[in-house]
C-alpha cells in the first residue's frame, strides 16, 4: 500500500473516532438537559399543589370548620363564597372563635 495512502486512511480514521466521541457527548448531553429539564418542571409544577395540601388546606379547613361554613356548599358565582358567607368567616376570626 502507498504509504502517502496509508497515512491519509489513519489521518481519516482518527478524524472517525474523533467524531465519534464528540457525537457521544452531545447526546449523552441532550439526554441529560431532557432529564434535568422534567426534573425542573415537575418541581414546579407539583410544589405549588404539595404545598397549598400541606400549609393552606388546613388553615382554610380550620376557618370554615371555626365560621360554620360548609366546604361543600357555597352559593355564590363560580361556587365562590358570598359577601355575607365571608363577613361572617372574618366576625369568627375577630371573635376568636
Amino acid at each position: 500500500m502507498d504509504p502517502e495512502l496509508k497515512r491519509e486512511i489513519e489521518e481519516m480514521h482518527a478524524l472517525v473516532k474523533d467524531n465519534h466521541r464528540m457525537l457521544r457527548a452531545i447526546r449523552r448531553s441532550q439526554w441529560l438537559g431532557l432529564i434535568r429539564n422534567i426534573v425542573i418542571w415537575v418541581v414546579v409544577l407539583a410544589l405549588p399543589l404539595y404545598l397549598y395540601q400541606q400549609y393552606l388546606a388546613p388553615v382554610i379547613a380550620n376557618f370554615s370548620a371555626a365560621s360554620g361554613m360548609s366546604t361543600t356548599t357555597t352559593s355564590g358565582f363560580l361556587g365562590l363564597p358570598t359577601s355575607a358567607e365571608l363577613q361572617k368567616l372574618i366576625n369568627s376570626y375577630k371573635t376568636g372563635q
